[in-house]
């Protein structure tokens, strides 16, 4: 305020109400600006599945033309989900990426380009692995921390080089053979048991059209649709091990 004070002292002496029109005058573009936050995704709920019947939905392979869709679903309802990314998918879907997590669903490593994973070399896992982190990470400012295997196929070689949780399943839809969205639904809706996680890709039409129903008859069941860190809320998960349900 002092050196304010002297500036219009040597003006000739403003009266207060002058000072003020004099800052008013100002340019907008020349008065300093308050930056506008930048979204950040909401943590993980702190729901004890122990006690409360949960289900994780997950959703290999994406994103893809039919996720926008998907997500909608899921926001209308209310439920979380775990989507295990292919890093080289991420590049044309970055919105769809920010948005997943900006609207609580988890972030996942599935590989880069779902490969064999027990036919390659400890250095080129560690590459389908570093550069899916990287580019999720970059389009969603998250770092999965869960990995699931593409195909399922792993083994001690592999969960060294990945060194992170492997999150497989206890119910296989079988989405990606049947593309029926009766099937799948009816399948996602019976099968789950307490602390299951489906298997599901969202790649496939017929998934997503799917998934209202199973939203509806899991609610209907009683459970609460979870991530898969959310599910396992208060254990730790172990770097290579393999985890089917909680």
């Amino acid at each position: 305020m002092a050196a304010t004070t002297a500036m219009v002292a040597g003006c000739g002496g403003m009266r207060a109400g002058q000072i003020v029109a004099a800052r008013s005058s100002v340019p907008a573009a020349a008065r300093p600006s308050t930056p506008t936050p930048t979204p950040t995704p909401p943590p993980p709920r702190a729901i004890d599945c122990a006690r409360t019947p949960c289900v994780a939905l997950t959703f290999d392979d994406g994103p893809g033309e039919h996720t926008g869709r998907l997500l909608d679903d899921l926001r209308g309802e209310g439920a979380r989900a775990t989507f295990f990314l292919l890093g080289q998918n991420v590049g044309p879907h970055r919105d769809l990426v920010r948005r997943m997590a900006l609207e609580g669903h988890e972030v996942a490593n599935h590989s880069w380009s779902h490969p064999q994973l027990t036919g390659m070399s400890p250095d080129a896992v560690r590459s389908q692995v570093r550069r899916t982190n990287e580019a999720v990470r970059e389009a969603s400012g998250v770092t999965p921390t869960l990995f699931r295997p593409p195909y399922g196929a792993t083994d001690g070689k592999v969960a060294r080089a990945v060194g992170m949780p492997q999150i497989m399943w206890s119910v296989d839809t079988l989405d990606w053979r049947d593309r029926s969205a009766a099937r799948v639904a009816r399948i996602g809706v019976r099968e789950p048991g307490k602390g299951g996680i489906v298997l599901l890709h969202d790649i496939h039409p017929t998934t997503v059209e799917a998934v209202p129903r199973m939203l509806a008859g899991l609610k209907k069941r009683g459970f609460t649709l979870v991530t898969v860190s959310e599910m396992f809320h208060g254990k730790q998960l172990r770097p290579g091990h393999r985890y089917e349900h909680r």
